[in-house]
């Protein structure tokens, strides 16, 4: 449930308010929004029958939350979330653009993608270190070597970086090398991980399962909210459907649906969705006119010679010519880049 502060509560009362409702057993989360405070209150609720909240000086009003998923629901909190990367805000005004290559192959084709997508104006740098491949015996990365690559890349270009995390025992050693760690979509649904990155003090970006509703989607965030980290960028990245002309099927209703549903911020990759580059740019800017908070590109100097996902990563020259396209799109929805 809810529990909606007076305008006027005092320090004093919402910590004999968290004080009460903790000694019952169940867990708080306070969110201070831009005119009321309010409480989330976690747990088995019927041991609050016995203590009439509404009583309690501070209090103005309780409502129960009617979704399943409580701390990402914008019944929770009301405001957009906006999370601070480094100075760089997610879910704000301005829409963000990650860029790279789908894995760190060599440090020289990094550093080169690097430079040139922040010519082109991103802001954010991908790279995987670790790489979830169908085939056992496809590139499956070069691990901690690749991420000690991410962050001298990030020491030449000043961009944050994101990676994948695929198993909860290398969480140490991204949390030291990334600033924003990446769930992919084969494990949206790998509770154990999804517990296990909400107890750091690091933002993650959470892809949308292969076959996810947007109900289990969401659900897999409040299992990182639960613990504690509240900083989620949500990631759509295509559906399996029975077409086959595509890799996958984006669903861009997803972004209003999203939106409407949770105070999170969402984001789209459209490479992964189409399978094809000659397709990212039309959905990218599709993504943005539908309310996309930022997108996330593959981009490679050799895709012909990639050792992953080289048929959907746009070439450099390919990718700033669509940054500048995307400009505009921005602009006519009321964003900016």
């Amino acid at each position: 449930m809810i529990i909606v502060l007076r305008p006027d509560a005092t320090r004093e009362q919402i910590d004999h308010i968290v004080e009460r409702v903790k000694g019952l057993g169940l867990s708080v989360h306070i969110s201070k929004g831009k005119e009321r405070t309010i409480l989330g209150v976690i747990g088995d609720e019927s041991v609050l029958e016995g203590l009439p909240l509404e009583v309690l000086p501070g209090v103005e009003k309780v409502m129960p939350i009617l979704k399943p998923y409580k701390l990402v629901s914008r019944e929770f909190r009301r405001e957009d979330t906006v999370i601070d990367v480094d100075g760089i805000k997610i879910g704000g005004r301005q829409v963000q653009i990650i860029a790279g290559p789908c894995s760190i192959e060599t440090k020289e084709l990094l550093f080169d993608a690097a430079k040139k997508v922040k010519k082109a104006g991103a802001r954010f740098l991908r790279g995987g270190a670790f790489k979830p491949r169908t085939s056992p015996y496809a590139f499956q990365g070069l691990g901690e070597e690749g991420l000690k690559y991410l962050a001298e890349a990030k020491k030449k270009t000043g961009m944050p970086v994101v990676t994948e995390i695929m198993d909860p025992r290398d969480l140490d050693i991204i949390y030291q090398h990334t600033d924003i760690i990446q769930i992919g979509a084969r494990n949206m649904q790998n509770f154990r991980l999804l517990t296990e990155v909400g107890r750091v003090d690091k933002p993650v970006l959470l892809k949308r399962g292969l076959s996810a509703t947007l109900k289990e989607f969401l659900m897999s965030a409040e299992y990182i909210a639960a613990e504690g980290n509240h900083k989620i960028i949500l990631c759509e990245r295509g559906i399996r459907t029975f077409e086959t002309s595509v890799r996958n099927t984006l669903d861009l209703s997803a972004i209003p649906v999203i939106k409407e549903e949770t105070h999170l911020p969402v984001i789209v990759d459209p490479s992964h969705a189409v399978g094809r580059w000659g397709m990212v740019a039309p959905m990218a800017k599709a993504a943005i006119a539908a309310g996309a908070d930022g997108l996330m590109i593959e981009v490679h100097s050799d895709p012909e010679n990639a050792l992953c996902d080289g048929a959907q990563s746009l070439q450099p020259d390919k990718f700033a010519v669509l940054m500048k396209e995307l400009k505009k799109i921005a602009e006519a929805v009321g964003r900016k880049m």
